[in-house]
């Protein structure tokens, strides 16, 4: 089929025979190289190199096309990656883009004189184009065109050039380049699905692995039973596609479980999306999760996705659910109950499949009562509650949190403040209202104030009666018993074990005026705002102390 210079002279008999088996024997040299070992770049350079010796070729360029007709790989054996892209750009767009459509072969057999796709630039080649022929076929996958394959033949005389057989002879070697081109790339594909997998495992492995490390999924610090608790019932719930209602203080985390839920279910690789329902009215809430079409509102200026729509596929986090006005809680419902949606000021129903996590620190059950809340809504929302520990109720996270806020602090301001042993017991004996904000809260504010590069005992406020916090709870309005504790599994406490019984006893407070021991506390606690350390140093007893004596006098702790 292929004929070289040298042969030119031969019979029309002899070179029938001499081009058949030079075919066969170019076809057995591609197929070794498109079947070796090596990148795709590697074994296409060298598919380049033999057509160079077997077509005696000047320049050959394989461009493989990405879906919009830009070429995304460009290779070649005579050139470096960069000159290959030049020389492919140079070429006629007209020439390239019939290759793709008709997906037929280009053939000019004098590129210097060809009109039929514009001009060519003849700085191609060294003597103008005068003397070469430009051939060109698609790479076809599946009946897709994926690419072209280009080569230019210098010739003495055109009778020598028989483009039919050329032409023949170029397409079966796209062809084996196009089966080569698909399993390489079902290689890679199947390579980076099988590295997401061990990575996903190795993720999982980390979890699961006891005492591993102090700190679980999305930025989430301890290691008490109550938050493993509550992070082994989520592993479970993060497998399906259940509605989530996170319950809990203020202040305990609910966006990072909501993170930690989203990152262990099976939508780990879709978007995480989050809004905090209080901080909008309802005409911006609305459209902040149901988008809105160009013109439905003034300043609505183009169409706008909402946060459903971005969160097509993955989980819609949304906070404070508990504060969303009755009208807009029946918009929501449907939503939950169908799946579909329209756009404000839009007719056309979209659907989503989004998985649902909210989060409150009201009492629905208690709204739902005074018909502030639709039950309906309720049951949509709460198919699986997770009740958050507050931080009382896993202190022994409390140096790990306190370690790891520094940390965040010293990277933030490049410092290199620590805590002395000395600190850790005052954080420990304090009661945190505001949970693991307000420990954050105390740790970034004495570590602003120290003055040196230890934190100690004396530097934190609550020592110098400078405490914030206990001044907003203190002023806070209290009801006349302790807010309704949301029902979270807490280990039962035992009766205290005293060295003596007074260690379990409230000294006689100056001027008590014959106060009992019950009356002293209540008081203490009430001028402290509820701050157990506090209220030690005012009866002059450690904050242990003045946890055995709550407890022997079952004095309920008032929440804020």
């Amino acid at each position: 089929m292929v004929l070289l210079h040298k042969a030119s002279a031969a019979a029309p008999s002899e070179r029938l025979p001499y081009r058949a088996d030079l075919a066969l024997l170019g076809i057995y040299e591609i197929s070794k190289s498109l079947c070796g070992p090596g990148s795709l770049q590697e074994v296409l350079t060298g598919t380049l190199y033999v057509l160079h010796s077997f077509l005696d070729m000047g320049n050959g360029v394989i461009a493989l096309l990405d879906a919009d007709g830009e070429p995304e790989e460009v290779f070649s054996a005579t050139h470096d990656n960069a000159a290959a892209r030049q020389y492919f750009a140079a070429l006629p767009e007209k020439a390239v883009g019939q290759m793709v459509v008709t997906e037929m072969p280009v053939v000019i057999e004098n590129v210097a004189r060809d009109t039929s796709f514009g001009q060519w630039d003849t700085s191609l080649w060294g003597d103008g184009g005068k003397n070469y022929a430009f051939m060109g076929v698609p790479i076809r996958d599946r009946g897709r065109p994926i690419g072209v394959m280009t080569i230019d033949r210098a010739w003495f005389n055109v009778a020598d050039i028989r483009t039919d057989e050329d032409v023949r002879f170029l397409k079966m070697v796209a062809n084996l380049i196009a089966q080569t081109v698909r399993l390489h790339r079902l290689v890679i594909r199947d390579r980076e699905r099988i590295l997401d997998d061990q990575r996903r495992l190795e993720k999982e492995r980390d979890e699961f692995a006891p005492g591993a490390r102090h700190g679980t999924a999305s930025g989430i610090v301890g290691q008490s039973p109550a938050l493993q608790a509550v992070m082994e019932k989520l592993r479970l719930v993060a497998r399906s596609s259940s509605p989530v209602l996170l319950r809990g203080e203020s202040g305990t985390g609910k966006e990072l479980f909501a993170q930690a839920l989203h990152e262990a279910s099976p939508r780990h690789a879709k978007p995480f999306i989050k809004l905090n329902c209080a901080a909008l009215p309802e005409s911006v809430l609305e459209s902040e999760l149901f988008g809105h079409e160009k013109g439905s509102f003034t300043g609505a200026i183009a169409q706008r996705k909402g946060r459903f729509e971005l969160a097509d596929g993955g989980t819609l986090f949304l906070d404070e659910i508990g504060e969303i006005s009755a009208t807009f809680q029946a918009k929501l419902l449907r939503v939950l109950q169908e799946g579909e949606f329209e756009r404000v000021g839009g007719t056309r129903t979209l659907k989503v499949d989004v998985r649902l996590v909210s989060a409150t620190n009201r009492n629905l059950e208690e709204a739902v009562a005074k018909g502030n809340f639709r039950a309906d809504l309720y049951y949509r929302l709460a198919v699986v509650p997770l009740f958050l520990p507050p931080l009382r109720d896993r202190p022994g996270d409390i140096p790990l949190l306190a370690q790891e806020f520094l940390r965040r602090f010293n990277s933030d301001n490049k410092t290199r403040v620590m805590l002395a042993p000395s600190a850790m017991p005052v954080l420990q004996s304090c009661y945190f209202p505001g949970n693991v904000r307000e420990l954050e809260n105390c740790v970034r504010r004495t570590a602003t104030l120290v003055q040196g590069e230890r934190i100690s005992e004396r530097d934190f406020a609550c020592h110098n009666d400078g405490c914030l916090s206990a001044v907003l709870w203190k002023q806070m309005p209290r009801p006349a018993q302790a807010l309704p504790v949301l029902p979270v599994a807490a280990p039962a406490l035992t009766e205290p074990t005293c060295a003596s019984a007074a260690t379990c006893k409230v000294p006689n407070a100056a001027g008590a005026g014959g106060q009992s021991e019950y009356e002293q506390l209540v008081e203490a606690m009430e001028r402290s705002g509820w701050v157990q350390a506090k209220a030690a140093r005012l009866l002059s007893m450690t904050p242990r102390q003045i946890g055995y004596a709550l407890r022997k006098h079952s004095i309920p702790i008032k929440k804020f």
